[in-house]
This record gives structure tokens, sequence and C-alpha cells, in this order.
């Protein structure tokens, strides 16, 4: 090569490397804040009055169910009193010997008043509370377990598995399950109790949630992590034990809270009709309603506070399944 004719290196320009981006990565904490369904609508609830209200109301009915005799020492059959026939009755009671008491008003240590029979009205809610509970539940165990086995055998493996169950399912819907329980309980009248009419009213009840479980388990089996889950070779059954109905579940909790307040209403309806549990064994807020007929004229509260009971513990119900429904659903939080 001439040295006349150099080779001439053109020049380069390194433009300056600005790490500011990469600081701003850096300093975010790791420890930040995770974000998923349960904990979104966790933080969503601590927000709402509604809910505050109504899970503070059912901690409080749940405590005087567990506890009844810390609200009140009257016995809620045992201590009936038709008429004061002696100086301590009268004493205590602070009326005259001979005084009727039934459907009386309020007296000392008998706030409510008494029923037509001569028991405490306050004494016989408070401890009809465990029983209304205790069916409550069992009845929403009942319907939660047949309907989440159902609807997620039926949504997952879908064929004639599907076909087979919702037919099923088509059948106990068709059925009313308060007509049936009244069958049921009619066929029971010498050995009626929790369970029983708790059988009665669970058994015809769990298409509603085998239906919303199956439509969510349609929803969920088709998003990537299953099918990838799949694709590796994991067992069906370990798929959707693990996978699919671990984040189904949501509406099944929403449908549950609601379906409690509806089993409350139930065995009230059931033993209002007088097919429910025997009103000389079992306190229940519906026989009380029943038994407060005869009353209705002469002694309102006797209807009244039983029935005051029943509506705000079932409305209690109502409006947490509500605030939890509205949490669970990102759409709607994205609109508040």
């Amino acid at each position: 090569m001439s040295s006349k004719n150099p080779v001439r290196t053109a020049p380069h320009f390194v433009a300056e490397v600005d790490e500011g981006g990469l600081g701003a990565v850096d300093a975010v904490r790791v420890s930040d804040r995770k974000s998923n369904l349960w904990l979104d609508a966790w933080r969503d609830l601590r927000g709402r009055w509604m809910f505050w209200v109504s899970a503070v109301f059912i901690l409080f009915i749940v405590f005087v169910a567990l506890f009844p005799t810390v609200f009140t020492q009257v016995p809620p059959n045992d201590g009936c009193i038709l008429t004061v026939q002696n100086e301590t009755q009268a004493a205590e009671l602070g009326v005259p010997v001979g005084t009727v008491i039934s459907d009386h008003g309020p007296l000392p240590g008998h706030p409510l008043g008494f029923t037509r029979q001569g028991c405490d009205v306050f004494s016989r809610i408070v401890h009809g509370t465990g029983t209304s509970l205790s069916v409550g539940l069992i009845v929403t165990v009942i319907v939660a377990v047949m309907g989440i086995a159902l609807g997620a055998f039926a949504g997952y493996f879908g064929g004639w598995i599907d076909s087979f169950l919702m037919r099923i399912g088509d059948i106990f819907f068709a059925i009313p399950y308060i007509l049936a329980a009244v069958v049921i309980m009619s066929m029971f009248l010498a050995d009626r109790n929790i369970l029983i009419i708790s059988l009665a009213i669970g058994f015809f009840a769990w298409p509603s949630t085998a239906r919303i479980l199956r439509s969510e388990v349609l929803r969920v089996k088709q998003l990537d992590y299953v099918m990838a889950s799949e694709a590796i070779g994991v067992s069906k059954l370990r798929t959707m034990f693990s996978h699919v109905m671990p984040n189904s579940l949501a509406p099944v909790i929403i449908i549950s809270t609601v379906g409690l307040a509806g089993a409350i209403t139930a065995e009230a309806t059931l033993s209002f009709l007088g097919v429910g549990l025997p009103a000389n064994i079992f306190m229940s807020w519906g026989n009380d309603i029943a038994q407060a007929q005869q009353s209705l004229r002469t002694a309102p509260q006797v209807l009244i506070y039983p029935s005051i009971a029943l509506s705000f513990t079932v409305l209690a119900f109502i409006l947490l399944g509500e605030t939890v429904r509205d949490a669970l659903d990102p759409k709607a939080r994205a609109t508040r």
C-alpha cells in the first residue's frame, strides 16, 4: 500500500450510556405487595362499610348461637308460666298472684314479654339462633359438596359425563326444593331433627351450585396454565384438583353465602308449615312465628321479634354475599 494513499479511519462516535432507567428498575422493591384475586378482594372488602356491618353482625349471631346462656338464664321451654301461682313468682315478676302471663308484655327479667304458652320470647329467640345457624351451615355444606363435585366433573371431563350429570341436575332443578322437603319431612313425623331437615333441604338444592361451577370450570380449563399442565403429562384428576378447582371456587363462595341465608329461611318456612322441627324440643324462629299467629291481634310483639331476628340474619348473609361478589369481580372493582 502506497504511503501516498494512507488509509483513512472513520471516526467513531460513542453515545453516553444513560443508566437512569436501569436505576429506576433496580429501585423497585421486591417486597412490594403482590397482586392476586384473593388479596385484591380483601383489600377491596376492607374499605367497604357494608362488609364490616354484615360481618360483625354475623359474628355476633354466631356468638349468641354458641353461648346463649351469656344472654339469658331463663329456660326457653321449662320456664313457661301461664299464671302467677305463688308469692315467689309474683316477687320475681313484680306482678300480683293470679296475673295471667300468657301473651303478657315485658316484665323484669323478660324484656320481650311472653308467648301464648307463657314462655319467655327473648329466651326462645336466643336459643333458636343455634338451630337456625346449624341448619343453614349443614345445608350449605351439603349443597357445596354435591355441587362442587358434580359441577367440576361435568365441566372438566365433558362428553357423556357432562351430559349425564347435567341431566340429573335438570331433574332435581325441576323439583321445588321446599315442596320436596315438605314431602320428606312428612315421612319423618316421629324422628324429625336438625340433620333430617338439613338433608331434606340440601339434597334438592344443589343444582344451581353445580351449574355455576360447571360454567366456571369450562372457562378455567381453557387457560394456558391448565393446557400446559396437561401437555407435560399431568393426569386429568391431578390437574383438575390442583389447577382447575382452586381457581373456580370464587362463584361458589358467593352463592354459598347467599344460599346459607336461603337455608335459614327454608327451615323457618318448614317449621311455620308444621313439618319442621318439633316445637316442644327445638327452639326455632319458624315455630315461634307459627305459634304467634294466634296472638297477632292481642300481642303482636310475639310475632314481630322473631321475625326481626330472622330478617336481620338473612339480610346480613345476603349483604355479605353481595359485597364478596363485588370484591371478587375485577370488572366491578375497576368501575369504582
